[in-house]
């Protein structure tokens, strides 16, 4: 099997055995997310158990492009079980990361790890090629231990003695030799303490984020994975992968000499760029661009103290309001050395801040409020804020209610403070979804919020978003956007097979917004993005490139790359359509297991501050979204941020949606016709035993 290793490693903490899983057995489901949904499905025969159960079960995959040459998808990890972080329910939910840790796992043989039940005291697994071993955490005292040091103590065990560069020969006298260090995915001491924030960390700020991962390892008594290899991956044709690579460089990449790209944009195009400067001060650090394994680009900043290294996008975002820009980066590297996610300590400090200026943080539900404000910006503070949610306690070591309420996350505090609904539709409480914390505008950027509140997690997935950023700078130096909304609608809706054609999909006036048409745009989103994206393992900051401001025509690569590196890399005849459709089945595959969570159209709804519009956190100062809108009879970019949604109107796009999906339009549910035709009659068998089928 060219671009595989042939074999999943399975590590049962319970009963401390390790055994293995033929990759053939998934092997139709490509790789990724797909892969992963498969195996929890088969593992996991009762959906309803939660996430902090030892019978839940957590899939980390690679792809087949995974450690080879393929641009922007040679380094991501897909992660995926059912998660603590969203509310009411936990979701089966997926997280994914960069850096090296997918490369290394290939290297090593092994095509992802499954790790089941929970070890009976904390360890972390020592994979070195085919040799896996369960180590008990206390011979290298690493339980207690934040991110980094937990890695650098592992690299330490495992090179002893010997420098950076110099060669070692990880897995004894039948194993190759490597000058790398292992590639090690951790958590901090969030994790272990269990905060519902919790995520895993691998090497300085390569964060699986979102599902409260880092607390699910933290209830298996799992600390990190280590992971060195010496071997390598096969490629069917290696001539043809690099040739490709060659091409789409000479055809499609950023030049230098001649950037068209718009500061910030996230695609294939975009030159090597340490994204959300931390300010001018960073700039004196030395700062520079760095890449995962394999990257064709770079988005994360190296500086020369250390000091927040390889921060980027949300994670950079974290207390803005800093006193300094050494103690806003000192911040962002917290949340990473404790193991927290940074959008919702973002918003969790948000909420906290407003209920004090509010004098709400005295009302008599609330426990006591260790945190001073009258020293907020300070490094001291945050220091203690970050340590309140990681341990739940009052951030300095002493028993605090308030501290354990933050660590179960912001809206379940709320929930228990009895202040969740008024806080939600005031929107002083910044969660819209599923208990989550809002990321882009779901009221202007409307795929975006459908795609999370029919899914199990923020979207993250940002294809259209840089279309915002286009025109708000345009507008801001007075000049065109660099497409026309006609051209850039016409580029966008052409690769989106099988809906191809329909430009009202990419049209976002209040009109259309519920439309046939944006259900599509909302249907391909989630075929694509599970497939190429989560299951393929492209990059979501790098990829993909359907619009190319480098060419000519604006036409980029997408659609037509993607087939050739996978025939290259595996030897398979498979289009780019057809991962459109095998993106449909795992998207089907997904949903009916929230189904079997408990899952039902009624549930399925914004908090009532999206329809009403009282936002607390609006101001002058927050750029309109502008996005493309078919009004008047002409194309152009409009402004979509300061309208509410409909409620009625929502739930009328709810039974367009489902339509589209083939599931019953009263409950949500799959059903068997739809199901069947995707190749899944035995998800369809295990819903009708839980009458759930639609």
């Amino acid at each position: 099997m060219n671009g595989y290793t042939g074999k999943i490693l399975m590590v049962d903490l319970t009963r401390q055995k390790i055994t293995t899983i033929p990759t053939s057995k998934y092997e139709q489901w490509m790789g990724g997310h797909g892969m992963g949904s498969a195996i929890f499905f088969d593992l996991v025969k009762d959906k309803t158990i939660d996430g902090f159960d030892p019978a839940n079960v957590v899939t980390i995959m690679t792809s087949p492009f995974s450690g080879t040459l393929v641009p922007g998808a040679s380094a991501r990890t897909e992660v995926q079980g059912i998660g603590v972080q969203s509310y009411p329910v936990g979701w089966f939910t997926r997280s994914n990361f960069g850096g090296r840790f997918s490369p290394m796992l290939k290297f090593a043989g092994w095509d992802g790890v499954v790790i089941q039940g929970k070890a009976a005291e904390p360890v972390w697994i020592d994979i070195r090629n085919e040799t896996v071993t369960i180590r008990a955490c206390k011979s290298l005292s690493l339980w207690g231990m934040d991110t980094q040091k937990c890695q650098k103590t592992i690299w330490g065990y495992m090179a002893g003695e010997s420098g950076y560069g110099d060669w070692m020969q990880p897995a004894g006298d039948t194993g190759g030799q490597t000058t790398q260090r292992p590639a090690v995915l951790a958590i901090g001491p969030a994790g272990e303490h269990l905060s519902r924030m919790a995520c895993l960390i691998h090497d300085a700020s390569s964060a699986a984020g979102q599902g409260g991962f880092g607390a699910v390892w933290g209830s298996k008594n799992l600390k990190a994975i280590s992971v060195i290899g010496t071997g390598h991956v096969k490629i069917h044709d290696p001539k043809a992968l690099i040739e490709t690579r060659l091409w789409q460089k000479k055809n499609y990449a950023f030049d230098l000499e001649n950037l068209k790209h718009i500061e910030g944009a996230w695609q294939f195009q975009s030159p090597p760029s340490t994204s959300h400067e931390r300010g001018k001060a960073e700039k004196k650090q030395g700062k520079r661009p760095k890449g995962c394994v394999g990257c064709h680009s770079g988005c994360r900043s190296i500086s020369e103290d250390g000091i927040g290294n390889e921060v980027t996008c949300i994670g950079a975002l974290f207390y803005l309001d800093a006193k300094t820009n050494d103690i806003h980066r000192k911040a962002c590297e917290l949340i990473n050395l404790y193991g927290l996610n940074a959008a919702e300590m973002i918003y969790g400090l948000v909420y906290i801040r407003l209920l004090q200026q509010n004098e709400d943080l005295e009302t008599a539900k609330i426990p006591p409020c260790p945190l001073d404000f009258s020293d907020y910006g300070s490094e001291r503070f945050i220091e203690q804020f970050v340590k309140m949610a990681a341990y739940g306690n009052d951030g300095n070591g002493n028993p605090s209610e308030f501290g354990k309420d933050v660590s179960t996350g912001f809206v379940r505090a709320a929930k228990k403070w009895g202040r969740m609904e008024k806080d939600l539709k005031s929107g002083v409480l910044h969660f819209p979804y599923w208990g989550l914390p809002i990321h882009k505008e779901p009221r202007a950027q409307v795929y975006w919020g459908y795609g999370t509140l029919l899914g199990d997690r923020d979207i993250n997935e940002h294809e259209f978003d840089w279309i915002k950023w286009d025109v708000f700078r345009a507008k801001q130096k007075n000049i065109n956007p660099e497409s026309s909304a006609k051209e850039l609608v016409k580029i966008f809706t052409d690769i989106m097979v099988p809906f191809e054609g329909d430009m009202l999909m990419m049209d976002f006036s209040e009109k259309n917004i519920y439309s046939d048409h944006m259900a599509k745009l909302v249907s391909w989103h989630r075929y694509y993005t599970r497939f190429w994206k989560q299951s393929m393992l492209f990059c979501d900051i790098r990829w993909p490139d359907i619009v190319n401001l480098h060419r000519p025509d604006k036409i980029g690569s997408t659609g037509i790359a993607e087939p050739r590196y996978l025939k290259a890399v595996t030897g398979k005849d498979f289009s780019f359509l057809d991962g459109i459709h095998l993106g449909r089945r795992i998207w089907n595959l997904d949903h009916a297991i929230w189904t079997l969570q408990g899952r039902h159209r009624d549930m399925v709804h914004f908090c009532d501050n999206v329809y009403e519009k009282k936002d607390p956190l609006s101001n002058a100062d927050v750029p309109n979204c502008h996005l493309p809108g078919f009004e008047n009879g002409e194309w152009g970019y409009h402004g979509y941020s300061k309208r509410k949604l409909d409620r009625e109107k929502f739930d009328e796009f709810k039974t367009r949606f489902y339509t589209i999906q083939g599931w019953n339009t009263d409950t949500g549910y799959p059903t068997r016709k739809t199901l069947e035709s995707v190749g899944l009659k035995y998800v369809a068998d295990e819903l009708q035993q839980k009458a759930k089928l639609g």
